[in-house]
């Protein structure tokens, strides 16, 4: 069975947590205390040289690191990754744009939030939360006119986006302007195989 090396914190885990859930995929979660420096210690760097969760690790020893890169080999082959080059294209845009646009937005404003730091550098807070206020209108355009966010149905391209994307309001942010995206957040948390994030552990 796959090992998937990870924290309740971390919403990049939670990505590769929703797959397993959606496509019925069994991962034995062991959790790394990332505030104890578990993930920095020789043996997981072994694991991943960069010291973060998520990894993981297959039945013969390999290792995945990168949550989107995790993403994309659980759902190998299922109709949550579409095959054909167009269709994968518009999948892989929206996840880039959640690296991009996203998780150092409101992912990083949700950190310094919740771990008071958003105090000590209120101009670093203030920026990110500029930016994820960008973020979010484009994702609300889009949502108005899109159910999803590629080939109007539900792929990983959803998946990835919806775990930092459903910790908006943690990070500080008002969703009042942004009723589309809430509206599709809604409908991510309303699929039968949706799981909250503390699945697993």
């Amino acid at each position: 069975m796959p090992i998937l090396y990870d924290n309740p914190l971390s919403r990049n885990g939670y990505k590769a947590r929703l797959v397993a859930s959606h496509l019925g995929l069994t991962l034995d979660v062991v959790t790394k205390d990332l505030l104890a420096g578990e993930s920095r210690q020789a043996d997981f760097l072994v694991k991943n040289a960069a010291g973060k969760v998520p990894v993981l690790e297959l039945d013969d020893g390999t290792c995945l690191a990168e949550s989107n890169a995790i993403v994309l080999f659980l759902a190998e082959g299922s109709e949550l990754s579409p095959a054909a080059p167009l269709e994968r294209a518009q999948v892989l845009r929206w996840m880039f744009f959640e690296q991009s646009a996203v998780l150092p937005t409101i992912g990083t404003a949700r950190f310094l939030r919740i771990t008071g730091r958003d105090k000590e550098r209120p101009d670093v807070y203030a920026q990110r939360i500029e930016m994820a206020q960008d973020s979010l209108a484009a994702l609300e355009r889009h949502f108005s006119v899109h159910p999803w966010a590629a080939l109007d149905r539900f792929t990983i391209a959803d998946i990835t986006l919806y775990a930092y994307a459903s910790v908006a309001e943690d990070a500080g942010l008002d969703l009042a302007a942004y009723p589309a995206f809430v509206a599709w957040r809604k409908r991510v948390q309303s699929l039968p195989a949706h799981v909250g994030p503390n699945a697993g552990f």
